[in-house]
């Protein structure tokens, strides 16, 4: 994602660390946890925690540690090649409490030998848990990386009751 494109930033507290936000005129740009890979560091745009956008978000990032919320309703302004856009749009399909393969997601975008680009496109979601990376899986089972830490995704899952406490 191109930071030029950000007209605000918000950092929130969360139950699994602080979360820096980005946005754009259109929507919700990033969504960061600290130490994430692909972290785009300082942002050279305004703190902005008046924002309306930042405060919907963060009321209903609450609503969801709570488990009071199981769909985001955040404009989005998504930023990356058209393959990647196609796959954060599938991964925007996967419901709460349910994991999808890499291979799934690839087979619904009609190429099984694209699963791989598949992976490389998760691993580069700006948007963590609105756009759920974190539901992804390998074909195995296994709960593969993810660009917040496999820490994280794991206690994602559990919130979602995916994984056992």
């Amino acid at each position: 994602m191109n930071p030029s494109r950000h007209i605000a930033q918000h950092r929130i507290a969360s139950p699994l660390g602080e979360i820096l936000l980005a946005r754009t005129e259109r929507g919700l740009a990033g969504l960061w946890f600290a130490g994430q890979k692909d972290h785009p560091g300082t942002l050279a745009v305004p703190q902005d925690g008046g924002d309306p956008l930042f405060a919907d978000v963060e009321r209903q990032l609450d609503e969801y540690w709570r488990g009071q919320r199981r769909e985001f309703e955040v404009p989005l302004d998504l930023h990356g090649t058209p393959f990647q856009r196609t796959v954060w749009d599938a991964l925007l399909r996967v419901p709460y409490g349910v994991t999808w393969t890499y291979r799934r997601i690839a087979e619904q975008l009609g190429s099984l030998t694209a699963t791989r680009a598949v992976g490389a496109a998760v691993g580069r979601n700006p948007v963590s848990i609105i756009v759920p990376c974190h539901r992804v899986i390998g074909s195995s089972g296994s709960l593969t990386g993810y660009a917040g830490g496999l820490e994280r995704k794991i206690e994602l899952l559990r919130l979602e009751g995916v994984l056992a406490l």
